[in-house]
């Protein structure tokens, strides 16, 4: 009983956040980043790559405070998982869905700062502990990214296309239409309101990862399976769904390669922000390092590893994703969570 009401809740959860994420949240840092004026690769890779990893951030933020830390390996695993799905599935669906082009400069852009992060978080891994400095060392990282972007040339880069919800289909269904809408009793449009509804948005996201956390901590413990087993499939599974879709409905555009670009970019932000700077908050807030059970993740972040490079090998052969290369992806994430949940 206690498991089923517990899932009951994780799906509940998941639910409200993709709304929330997708309507309102990244709704609003549009809405900024237009404001802002910010070139278009920026904006995706910062404001536009915090919407869609909010919950991801929060959720590695909550686990690391809830109980004094007890659980930094539930938002670690979610980041992990998170990347694995989007590297397998957002770019495995969109490629059998339509084949991606892909030039080969913007491949070795992402595709070696990628590489660089996982990188990254083996060196840290290393000792089982996270200091201060291997923390800043990935915020630096980051924003090293992001200058490259900046003076990245964009000459090349394809029109934006403005995408119409009624002409693709994407609709909200009345129940989701009716969450939206107590939502802007307090935010109003998130388009033309979007400081207000950027801070409103934050607060629920934060409050129902919160919920989300607790929930998949009763959980493993109804099931008698370890926390970072359900961070690293469940949780990174589902706070990934709406990633996905937007892929999807981007590569019937004959847009793949932004489909693939975007879960790139995605995973950058996740690993390089969404754990680095939680590690920094608690290293300053408790005042000492942040200790990490690496049994469950060692193997997941060699995976990581592993399927950037072979992302990159697929884009850069004939500079086609191809939908056999798609179905690849798509069957080596089946086989990382059967192994995950039989125990590694």
């Amino acid at each position: 009983m206690t498991a089923l009401l517990s899932a009951a809740v994780l799906a509940l959860c998941v639910w409200l956040l993709a709304i929330i994420t997708d309507r309102v949240f990244v709704v609003s840092l549009d809405a900024i980043s237009a404001r802002l004026a910010l070139p278009a690769s920026v904006a995706g890779a910062s404001l536009m790559a915090m919407g869609s990893s909010a919950p991801e951030l929060i959720i590695a933020l909550t686990a690391l405070f809830k109980e004094g830390g007890a659980h930094a390996d539930l938002g670690i695993g979610t980041i992990v998982g998170s990347a694995l799905f989007n590297i397998l599935v957002i770019t495995g669906v969109s490629a059998i869905v339509r084949p991606a082009v892909c030039r080969v400069q913007v491949v070795l852009r992402d595709g070696l700062t990628y590489v660089v992060s996982v990188g990254a978080l083996l060196w840290a891994f290393g000792d089982g502990a996270i200091t201060l400095l291997e923390a800043g060392v990935f915020v630096a990282l980051y924003a090293g990214y992001l200058a490259i972007l900046y003076f990245w040339p964009r000459d090349d880069e394809p029109a934006p296309i403005e995408v119409d919800d009624e002409a693709t289909g994407h609709q909200p269904a009345p129940l989701q239409a009716m969450v939206v809408a107590v939502i802007e009793l307090f935010t109003g449009k998130p388009a033309v309101n979007y400081v207000r509804a950027f801070v409103v948005a934050l607060a629920l996201i934060a409050g129902i990862c919160w919920v989300l956390v607790d929930a998949a901590l009763v959980f493993s413990a109804a099931v008698g399976i370890p926390p970072v087993v359900v961070a690293l499939t469940i949780l990174a599974a589902a706070t990934s769904v709406p990633d996905l879709i937007a892929s999807v409905v981007v590569a019937r555009q004959g847009r793949g390669e932004m489909a693939v670009a975007n879960a790139v970019g995605s995973n950058i932000f996740d690993v390089l922000v969404g754990l680095g700077v939680p590690w920094m908050v608690a290293i300053v807030a408790l005042g000492e390092t942040v200790v990490v059970g690496t049994d469950g993740l060692w193997w997941s972040t060699i995976g990581l590893m592993s399927t950037a490079v072979l992302l990159m090998v697929f884009q850069i052969t004939n500079r086609v994703l191809s939908r056999a290369e798609g179905v690849v992806l798509v069957a080596l994430y089946v086989g990382f969570v059967v192994w995950t949940w039989l125990g590694g």
